[in-house]
């Protein structure tokens, strides 16, 4: 027979959440910190109150781990905890933070409180809002219920009488009410299962049951099995990537700081980045057994091989979140013609963009004008044909398998020209490109290229003397944005000759960049109308060139609809091809 290396223990929520309190029980760091979205918290209050099963918890227990993690913020560890939470814990931390009203930290890495409402005239669960708050009918924090001590009594008293100053409540009413509000108090009482394991289970072991559990469902990706492994041997690995990304969200000053106004990206994208750099792998799952110092040829695993794979790992790591490296790589992005997070259309896109940067600077030292140049057109190219859209960790495995046998600077250069050469073929740019412009969203990545062509050549916004890099810079911050989408033939004009399909009205061919004050100037007019009043402002040769950089074909104020999407579109496709021949 098998040796059991857990049991099984009942808890009610009262008494899990007192052996928090008390330092019992405690989040080791092989967990991930942030809780759910507010909206997950309430669909489990909203289960348990009618009685359904809600999952269990999976406790560790401890007798030699000190580095562990409080649940809330407010408190600091007091002992060393009795049990570790190896599964459930955003889960314990949402019923946690409830029912004690405590702050904890959200994805974004800043405190938060979890505010859940609660109808008692008919047991409905709400996220808390401003509406809420003036509505007599919601208990608006629940928290405040079992703040109250012992008894519900009081509350239910003080509750009722709040209703009955704003109307006529029935005595069938009131024992509903106090029905209700009870049964939500007695929440406390409610009854979950813990599977404890053993002491005498090592940290390997209980990484390997994390990940078996949460490998049979949807819980944790690939990623999350990496981060665990580094909260095993490697701790100060993960914070660090945890840091990053925290960093990434907040201005840093004076100070060399993370943040852009590209990407905030999680700690699983750097961690990509560091086995892609590592590695040369983008599979994480191959990733994942190679850390865990398997040879992925014989199956053995093998502590020293997963003590040197974690050394790679480290040293690939330091690259990635060099802050020097990060802001010397996102200027490529710039020089591609992208300028904020507003023109970002895929994450993964600027995430193997850095992973090919950093190959590129730490492995065969390219030089760093001549690297710019390069990933800032491999970028672009990214962009335009969406070549990690679909299986990105597939296609992204196959480009660094193609520099494994790269020697230096000038074969690196040259494998990547020639994927950017063999995707931005003849047939791309005058069929491809242009179908893809056959688009009604605004988040279309042709578009956004499109964008960072005009910044790349320099065009000027239309009807404007500002360029479009000028106004597209983040930092301008008003009540209405520098720069808008007009609608070149505007919508009621359309739908005044008979165009009311909004997927042919918001074809992005439709779409120009304007001043704000000029988009709000012109407002239904027909094209025939404003653009002769605003073509004035120009001598011909100023004309000329605005109508070639906005792909505006001649007479389009006359053009059929559909006549002028169709030229537009060939146009705009051009501009792009002349702005990505410029880099």
């Amino acid at each position: 027979m098998s040796t059991m290396l857990y049991k099984r223990v009942d808890y009610s929520l009262s008494k899990l959440l007192h052996d928090i309190e008390h330092g019992d029980i405690a989040l080791p760091d092989l967990q991930r910190p942030f809780v759910w979205p507010a909206a997950k918290v309430r669909d489990l209050f909203d289960s348990m109150y009618r009685g359904f099963p809600v999952g269990y918890f999976l406790f560790w227990a401890n007798e030699h781990l000190t580095d562990t993690k409080q649940i809330g913020v407010e408190q600091k560890q007091a002992k060393v905890p009795r049990l570790l939470i190896v599964d459930g814990q955003q889960r314990l931390t949402s019923l946690y933070a409830v029912l004690k009203g405590r702050r904890v930290l959200n994805k974004d890495f800043k405190e938060t409180s979890i505010k859940i409402s609660f109808r008692p005239i008919d047991g409905q669960f709400d996220v808390a809002d401003a509406a809420i708050e003036r509505d007599p009918e919601y208990i608006y924090d629940i928290s405040e219920l079992w703040k109250q001590g012992a008894s519900s009594f009081r509350f239910i008293r003080q509750f009722i009488e709040n209703l009955c100053n704003h109307r006529d409540v029935t005595d069938e009413e009131v024992n509903v009410i106090s029905e209700n509000i009870d049964r939500l108090y007695k929440l406390q009482e409610y009854q979950f299962t813990a599977m404890e394991i053993s002491s005498t289970v090592d940290e390997e072991q209980v990484s390997d049951i994390f990940v078996r559990i949460n490998s049979q469902g949807k819980k944790l990706n690939q990623s999350d099995f990496i981060l665990t492994l580094l909260s095993v041997f490697w701790d100060q690995g993960r914070k660090e990537l945890e840091a990053f990304a925290r960093d990434s969200r907040q201005a840093g000053g004076e100070r060399a700081s993370a943040f852009n106004h590209f990407i905030h990206p999680d700690p699983d994208q750097m961690l990509r980045v560091a086995v892609g750099l590592g590695f040369k792998r983008a599979r994480l799952k191959n990733v994942y057994s190679i850390l865990r110092g398997k040879d992925l040829e014989t199956g053995e695993v093998s502590p020293d091989r997963r003590d040197q794979q974690f050394e790679v790992l480290k040293h690939a790591q330091a690259s990635a979140l060099n802050m020097q490296n990060w802001h010397d790589f996102l200027k490529t992005l710039i020089k591609a013609g992208f300028r904020s997070k507003a023109m970002v259309s895929s994450k993964i896109n600027i995430i193997y963009a850095y992973v090919m940067y950093l190959i590129g600077k730490e492995d065969f030292r390219v030089d760093a004008y001549r690297l710019r140049q390069l990933i800032a057109k491999w970028y672009f190219m990214l962009v335009l044909t969406g070549r990690y859209t679909s299986s990105p960790e597939t296609v992204m495995e196959a480009d660094l398998a193609r520099l494994r046998g790269v020697r230096n600077q000038d074969e690196f250069v040259g494998t990547l020209e020639k994927i950017i050469n063999d995707s931005l073929t003849n047939d791309f740019w005058a069929i491809t490109l242009v179908n893809k412009l056959e688009s009604s969203t605004s988040r279309n990545p042709a578009l956004h290229a499109y964008y960072a062509a005009l910044n790349i050549l320099g065009a000027n916004v239309l009807f404007s003397s500002m360029k479009v890099s000028e106004l597209l810079d983040p930092m301008l911050h008003a009540n209405r944005n520098a720069i808008e989408i007009h609608h070149l033939f505007p919508k009621k004009y359309l739908k005044s000759i008979g165009i009311s399909e909004s997927k042919l009205i918001n074809q992005v061919a439709n779409f120009a960049l304007v001043e704000w004050g000029d988009n709000a100037r012109i407002s239904d007019e027909s094209p025939e109308e404003y653009f002769p009043k605003y073509a004035s402002r120009f001598s011909s040769a100023e004309l000329a060139e605005m109508m070639e950089m906005h792909a505006l074909p001649d007479n389009w104020t006359s053009l059929e609809y559909s006549r002028f999407l169709e030229e537009r579109r060939k146009k705009m496709a051009h501009v792009i091809k002349q702005g990505f021949l410029r880099l």
